[in-house]
């Protein structure tokens, strides 16, 4: 029986193991994900105080949609005998969608272990663990990029927050036209902003800085940089300087075998004329379902479908100065303050799949472009 692998539990393996079973609808296919956890992670929602509350069980996901789960980390992929080592298994592959997802660049620096983050339900349970029942406490985040500015804003409202830059500007990826909002959000909360600075050193209590200031400190968060799985290493494929696989329209990535997908932050795909897809969970989601469609059309002989995501919006988490939702890449902001917030809530609310409603799920996973209200 042909069978598909899916490597990786996050937004777009989950979605392409759905995807495949609907378009499976009772054909012989087998389908098997691959994934050390028990959960799927909401891992937009690690910022949060109590991280273990943006977790959804994947056996309430698979199960009811007859997809296998092995519990494993996949070690190898064996592109010419089409061969997953994962586990001290080794699983053939007919067609595999390869969705492992990016991980943190972690600097090398002393004191570097010293480091907290929120890269995964892991690290975000280390922080929330060690800062739970302080009060007055200084965190020095380091990056104030999209999870930089989320984990300094939810602290702010409990210690003293020093929110580290080395570029001129905050949100330096973020473009200029949210930037007023974002500093005046940051000035409400009191965030101390040390822009044009990097982290030096990391000491027991205390982050030493590039200009030589040494800040006392209950935790030193990590939030610069990241890059996709190691996994994509083991592919001969054309990779981008984050690491990702280039894809076609169709996901599947560009290497002789013609047997592996791509999907979510391990993926290079174009999102338009001008611009690549970003790793987040908004690009995740449609990359899967497409990934996940396709490998089993190819299979079954069916007709592929084109990657056609939805126009590109971003929403940032304020902390208690609100929030905001912006529409375009060049990132016009739609929204802010309470309303702002609201809309990220109501998208982190939106983004967890639905647990033990087969219907449900593989009716979502036919909406590869989901309609944006707002």
């Amino acid at each position: 029986m042909p069978h598909i692998v899916i490597l990786g539990a996050g937004f777009a393996g989950v979605w392409a193991a759905a995807a495949a079973a609907r378009v499976r609808d009772g054909a012989d296919l087998d389908i098997t994900l691959v994934a050390p956890d028990d959960e799927l992670v909401l891992r937009p929602r690690m910022y949060e105080a109590e991280p273990d509350r943006a977790t959804v069980p994947l056996a309430g996901l698979l199960k009811p949609i007859d997809v296998r789960h092995r519990r494993a980390w996949a070690e190898r992929i064996d592109v010419e005998r089409r061969e997953v080592h994962a586990g001290g298994d080794v699983l053939g592959y007919d067609r595999l969608v390869l969705a492992t997802g990016s991980r943190l660049v972690r600097p090398e620096l002393p004191g570097a272990g010293l480091l907290f983050d929120v890269d995964t339900l892991r690290g975000a349970r280390r922080l929330a663990d060690h800062l739970r029942g302080r009060e007055g406490f200084t965190a020095v985040v380091v990056g104030a990029g999209f999870t930089g500015l989320e984990v300094a804003t939810e602290l702010a409202g409990r210690g003293r927050v020093v929110l580290v830059e080395r570029a001129d500007v905050v949100g330096p990826d973020l473009g200029p036209t949210p930037r007023p909002s974002i500093e005046d959000a940051l000035d409400r909360l009191g965030i101390e902003v040390r822009l044009r600075t990097s982290l030096h050193a990391v000491e027991p209590g205390a982050a030493v800085l590039s200009d030589g200031t040494r800040v006392a400190a209950d935790a030193v968060i990590w939030t610069a940089g990241m890059r996709a799985d190691a996994l994509t290493e083991q592919v001969p494929a054309r990779r981008d300087r984050l690491g990702r696989l280039a894809v076609d329209r169709w996901m599947r990535v560009e290497e002789p075998s013609g047997a592996v997908f791509a999907a979510g932050d391990v993926a290079a795909a174009r999102f338009d004329d001008s611009h690549d897809v970003m790793q987040s969970c908004q690009h995740a989601t449609p990359m899967g379902k497409t990934a996940g469609h396709n490998a089993a059309a190819d299979l079954l002989g069916l007709e592929p479908i084109d990657f056609a995501p939805a126009p590109y919006v971003t929403c940032l988490d304020l902390g208690a100065a609100g929030g905001l939702y912006t529409k375009g890449w060049d990132r016009q902001v739609a929204l802010s303050g309470e309303r702002g917030k609201e809309v990220k809530q109501w998208i982190m609310r939106r983004i967890q799949p639905p647990v033990d409603d087969a219907e449900q799920l593989l009716a979502l996973a036919g909406m590869v472009r989901l309609p944006i209200p707002f």
